[in-house]
């Protein structure tokens, strides 16, 4: 049975001790969580919890216009989602077996994008020239910039560049990647929640690209995340990008598991 709530805080009473069974796998629904209760503003969201015979096995969260985080929820759990749902569900991101369920219910979905979740082993930093640095206030038009570059780039802008760079600048959730003195590529790497750090996004402008700044400033972020929040960290990348996924394995992030991106909007 789903039970639903706008008060993020009646949900995380109850779903929250559920998803710290698995935070590599829930990193994306507990660091959204966390951002909530820090004060993340988000309209409209609603929450759910899946329980069978009392007891918590599943939940669901959608703070639009960000699409619905099926991340959680078992696939006997989708139909009777998407009917608590009024049998709509626009854009929903979730594990491969539970966005099929998804489309298997609603049809055809107008796009999908393939992502594949990875978990950070032996960390291995490239020799690229440059270094490292937690990012400045002074650097946020750039920021801000290469945010907005990047949504259009993988087709999942949302509008929201300036506050999210704000709030994740102060933060201090924000690396860059020097070289000849200058910012040449962007990583983000999310807060600790259950003991894991999430990196993303990460963004080299075209005409820096095919130097390893990318994987340089991931490797950084990486190593913060691991050295100075004591947290494992994860990733997830663009199965329609092999550079990236290769990339990433390079450096010692190894597959856990993967997920889809579905838009029926």
């Amino acid at each position: 049975m789903w039970t639903f709530t706008s008060d993020v805080e009646e949900y995380a009473a109850v779903a929250e001790p559920f998803l710290l069974g698995d935070p590599v796998r829930n990193t994306v629904a507990l660091t959204v969580l966390a951002a909530l209760r820090a004060g993340m503003p988000a309209k409209s969201a609603r929450f759910g919890w899946w329980t069978v015979g009392g007891e918590v096995r599943g939940a669901v969260f959608h703070t639009p216009p960000h699409p619905a985080g099926l991340f959680a929820v078992p696939v006997e759990a989708v139909a009777p989602l998407v009917a608590g749902f009024g049998g709509d569900l626009p854009t929903a991101v979730g594990p491969l077996e539970v966005t099929a369920e998804v489309t298997r219910l609603l049809g055809a979905p107008k796009r999908v994008v393939s992502e594949r979740l990875y978990r950070l082993g032996t960390l291995t930093a490239p020799d690229v020239a440059g270094r490292g640095r937690p990012c400045v206030p002074g650097d946020f038009p750039l920021l801000v910039s290469w945010y907005h570059a990047f949504g259009e780039e993988v087709g999942m802008g949302e509008g929201d560049e300036v506050e999210r760079v704000a709030r994740r600048l102060a933060g201090r959730e924000l690396f860059v990647w020097e070289a000849g003195g200058a910012p040449v590529a962007m990583a983000a790497l999310s807060p600790a929640c259950g003991g894991v750090c999430r990196i993303g996004p990460v963004y080299t402008p075209p005409s820096r690209r095919r130097r390893g700044y990318g994987a340089a400033v991931t490797a950084y972020a990486s190593r913060t995340g691991r050295d100075e929040r004591g947290a494992e960290v994860v990733l997830f990348a663009d199965l329609g990008n092999p550079t990236s996924n290769a990339i990433y394995q390079a450096i010692g992030y190894e597959p856990v598991g993967d997920y889809a991106h579905v838009t029926y909007a």
